[in-house]
């Protein structure tokens, strides 16, 4: 073993830190390491979470990709899908595409005695996967959609049904309206309600059978308005994006889940700019506090490093001894630092302590990710550069006089 992390180590494990300065200064340098770690792994951790729940709730309820018409444009009445060019079956055969979805909308108004709501109608058909929208409802169920006749069930979200006193079995009118023709009157029976905590979606959306949107599109019986493509990871959307570009036709265009809700990609982007801030400012925190500890570490240890010289160690080798003197000190605080943290994360991630207002952070409790190498990265990051910190600090001991230091107490 090197002399410096011989010597460290025996100094860092002697008993005499028990009855000196070192024992408040370590207390110090590993208090400020484990909330350093803490803050850290909550930051990260709720902050990516947060990203990943509110994407995967814009993606599970209309499609990591969605393939439109040129025509339709950012038009909630969708327009024909082009089916020129449209190689759909080599799209499911993509490995990241976990299901595909046809579906089409109209804008219309719910009304009754109580009030009336502004919605759009999204028609969806029997190939609609019920099962990934599933995590969505709070009550009831999707509707069962054959494309044979017509469906007359709906699902509305919470806030339609709060908004119009609505509940499970109850009817509703919804008035859709064409230019230069004459209102469509259309009475469903609302089977289900959702909640996504997504204010864009649960002001709006309606599902319900495609073939109301073709009757009041005029559409032919295999026309859509469009197709909702999922994936299995939602991180492989950028990825797969420009693969199934090349496979919608020239007359189509395909829209990342992303893109629908700008408002909110430019919200979920401030998470990168607050992590990184916290992050650096607890590391800061962190240097300077070690930095102090290795440089009282070094005046309180001044007869041995006088002796150490005396018996031919190097400055390089007296340097090397107090930086692993110091990171040696520091273990303690990562092990604790790294188990309240996760600890934390874990009771929130079962749990749901700690509750949000969906209006403003689009979620109801705060989200978690508890990503392996994002929590190994944060000790062994702290750690590598607390250790290039020490580096200039540390030179004050080739300042320091043997004869001088031996003599100093």
């Amino acid at each position: 073993m090197k002399f410096p992390l011989y010597f460290s180590r025996k100094i860092a494990f002697s008993k005499d830190n028990k009855n000196n300065l070192s024992r408040v200064i370590i207390f110090i340098g590993r208090l400020s390491v484990a909330l350093g770690i803490i803050v850290s792994l909550i930051t990260v951790s709720t902050g990516f979470g947060s990203k990943k729940a509110i994407k995967e709730r814009l993606a599970d309820f209309s499609g990591h990709i969605t393939i439109k018409s040129t025509k339709s444009n950012s038009s909630y009445n969708t327009s024909v899908l082009d089916n020129q060019g449209l190689e759909l079956q080599k799209i499911k055969d993509l490995p990241d595409v976990a299901s595909v979805q046809k579906y089409a909308t109209v804008t219309g108004i719910m009304r009754n005695e109580h009030n009336f709501a502004g919605i759009i109608f999204k028609g969806v058909g029997k190939d609609f996967d019920s099962l990934r929208f599933k995590k969505f409802l709070i009550e009831g169920r999707t509707p069962v959609v054959t494309e044979v006749g017509y469906n007359h069930g709906v699902t509305i979200s919470q806030k339609i049904a709060n908004d119009l006193h609505l509940k499970l079995k109850d009817s509703i009118v919804t008035i859709f309206s064409k230019i230069d023709q004459k209102p469509i009157y259309r009475k469903f029976e609302v089977v289900g309600i959702y909640k996504t905590d997504i204010k864009m979606i649960d002001e709006q959306f309606v599902i319900g059978g495609i073939n109301h949107v073709r009757k009041i599109q005029d559409m032919k019986p295999d026309e859509v308005g469009g197709i909702d493509i999922f994936l299995k990871d939602v991180n492989d959307i950028d990825k797969d994006y420009p693969e199934i570009e090349k496979l919608i036709g020239y007359k189509n265009y395909a829209e990342k889940a992303s893109d629908k809700f700008p408002q909110i990609t430019d919200w979920i982007s401030i998470y990168d700019t607050n992590i990184a801030l916290i992050i650096i400012i607890m590391l800061i925190v962190v240097i300077i506090n070690i930095i102090m500890v290795l440089l009282i570490l070094i005046i309180e240890r001044t007869n041995s490093i006088g002796l150490l010289k005396t018996l031919g160690a190097s400055n390089s080798q007296i340097r090397a001894t107090f930086i692993n003197y110091t990171l040696i000190i520091m273990i303690p605080g990562l092990l604790y630092g790294n188990a309240i943290g996760l600890g934390l994360i874990l009771i929130q991630k079962f749990f749901g302590v700690i509750k949000l207002n969906p209006e403003n952070y689009y979620v109801s409790t705060v989200p978690v990710d508890l990503n392996p190498i994002a929590i190994i990265s944060i000790s062994v990051g702290i750690l590598i550069i607390s250790g290039l910190a020490l580096i200039i600090p540390s030179y004050l001991i080739s300042k320091i006089s043997p004869v001088k230091a031996i003599k100093y107490n």
